[in-house]
């Protein structure tokens, strides 16, 4: 026997070789599909019965006790305790859309959930997924187009805006008012920060407050935060005031290194505590030296430059948050010092008002500067939980506001878009070779999850409501509209029922990335 016959032999008869260790564990095929299908199904369908006006609110207990109570897709699956990876490629999508549009992240987890119950049921036709992933990327660019087609004509004026932020929060837990009443001060707010670059987004805050109706929630031109001023015998309320950033601390000399100090003689002691207390009157003569009347200092303030300076009836915040500090600088367009010796006169911002008002917490309201450059929304709401949903809802009102001012594009709501993008694919899906068209097709009948679900949520036959709007919109533009206490078949766009053509374009995107991401995924290993 040669050499080379016994190798062969030897390689013939050996045994099985093992890559992974005996814990790990592995799915293939069919089964590897359709756990993560399921999987991200199961997710969709979580978050789909909050969607539209008439969408019911969740319910999320920790195990520590604590209760969330709201319908906003990105926040369900946030709290959530979702550890299966495909599911958590659904909570992606919501991260995703929440981040970049801010709005529709339950419109965006519902069609990527539709979308793999389309792609199952391909896949249960033999139809490889690379086919059905190849006809849904090109379904995707035709969608894209669609919705530009469907962009209404006009100016975005501050009705429009009005209508977008109130199609926004309808349905959304607003603590017993209106969205109209909301949606005033929501597109002021956004109108405020506006400039030729766009609505500078970073430059509203949302302040919350429980304790009060929601009704009082009210537009600061200016900023709220949670400080207390260091002497608190001074008046609440100080208006037309020169402020004042400080990035210093003024106390106490800190030694860079540990030193001693001896000291032989009474005299000698008093002559070093009067050195360090002319130290200190130097810092608030400093400050005095301007017209400063209220100071924001992120260090730390002695006692007696506070006292100094409070004779004088200077107000003084101490160990202020820098965040908060650059927030006053913006506010009030004072520049941020970093040694109180080069405060001038000319580094000083103005504000009409500074008061104090004490909730739980004292919260300092810095108002009206003439150079104001950020504002804040105060929220208030009876509890809360009533507090918090608002919060989410005029948080939402506002990036849709923002989205649709930057881009000057909206599309018609309540489902109008999904049926005008869908019945644009069925067109297309006729030019689309082999079986990449079924594909197109599958991604039309996923659109139709959308207004499927609103008529299901505002208790209708989905069936019945999608045939008659589908009839509808072959003579027009046609949606599932809330009109008072009834769900009607109408213009939603004549009714001011409109979203930013952006947030469809990113649900459309992120849908169709995540749901042929997990659909390609035929092999799944776990291990420790």
């Amino acid at each position: 026997m040669s050499g080379s016959q016994g190798a062969q032999r030897r390689r013939g008869g050996a045994q099985p070789l093992f890559i992974m260790s005996e814990d790990a564990e592995r799915t293939s095929g069919e089964d590897a599909q359709s756990a993560n299908i399921e999987a991200g199904k199961a997710v969709a369908e979580s978050v789909r019965t909050t969607l539209g006006p008439r969408g019911m609110d969740k319910m999320l207990v920790s195990d520590s006790g604590d209760v969330v109570i709201t319908n906003d897709g990105a926040t369900i699956l946030e709290e959530m305790d979702i550890d299966h990876p495909a599911a958590e490629m659904l909570v992606e999508v919501a991260e995703s859309q929440a981040e970049d549009v801010g709005d529709g992240t339950t419109t965006a987890v519902t069609l990527a959930g539709e979308l793999l119950s389309e792609f199952e049921r391909l896949l249960e036709d033999d139809i490889h997924p690379t086919t059905v992933v190849q006809g849904y990327k090109a379904a995707e660019r035709a969608a894209l187009e669609a919705v530009d087609e469907a962009v209404v004509e006009g100016e975005i004026d501050d009705e429009t805006l009005t209508e977008i932020v109130t199609t926004s929060m309808t349905g959304k837990g607003t603590g017993g008012v209106t969205p109209e009443t909301l949606a005033g001060d929501i597109v002021t707010a956004v109108r405020r920060v506006e400039t030729d670059a766009g609505v500078d987004r970073n430059a509203i805050s949302i302040t919350t407050q429980p304790g009060s109706s929601a009704g009082d929630t009210e537009l600061i031109e200016g900023i709220v935060a949670e400080e207390s001023p260091v002497r608190e015998d001074l008046a609440a309320t100080h208006e037309d005031v020169q402020v004042g950033v400080l990035d210093a601390d003024l106390d106490q000399r800190d030694l860079e290194a540990d030193a001693e100090w001896q000291v032989s003689s009474r005299d000698q002691l008093d002559q070093a505590l009067a050195a360090e207390e002319q130290h200190l009157q130097e810092y608030a003569e400093a400050v005095l030296e301007t017209d400063t009347d209220v100071l924001f200092v992120t260090g730390d303030v002695n006692d007696q430059v506070a006292g100094t300076l409070a004779r004088e009836g200077v107000v003084v915040f101490d160990s202020v948050d820098s965040d908060t500090a650059a927030s006053v600088a913006k506010a009030t367009g004072a520049g941020q010092i970093g040694d109180v010796e080069d405060l001038e006169d000319d580094d000083l911002g103005f504000a009409e008002s500074v008061r104090l008002e004490t909730f739980d917490d004292d919260l300092v309201f810095v108002e009206g500067g003439g150079d104001t450059e950020t504002v804040t929304l105060f929220v208030r709401g009876g509890t809360g939980h009533v507090t918090d949903e608002l919060e989410r809802a005029v948080r939402d009102g506002v990036d849709a506001a923002t989205q649709a001012a930057d881009t000057g594009e909206v599309v018609p709501g309540a489902g109008a878009t999904e049926l005008a993008v869908a019945a644009a694919l069925r067109e297309e899906a006729a030019s689309v070779e082999g079986r990449e068209q079924l594909a197109v097709e599958a991604f039309a009948d996923a659109l139709d999850v959308i207004p499927r679900t609103l008529a299901q949520n505002a208790g209708q036959d989905p069936i019945d409501a999608l045939v008659d709007l589908r009839a509808a919109n072959e003579e027009g533009r046609a949606g599932l509209v809330q009109t008072g206490e009834d769900t009607d078949i109408v213009d939603p766009v004549a009714e001011g029922v409109v979203d930013p053509a952006s947030v469809k374009r990113e649900a459309i995107s992120s849908a169709t990335e995540a749901a042929t991401m997990l659909a390609r995924i035929d092999d799944v290993i776990s291990a420790e």
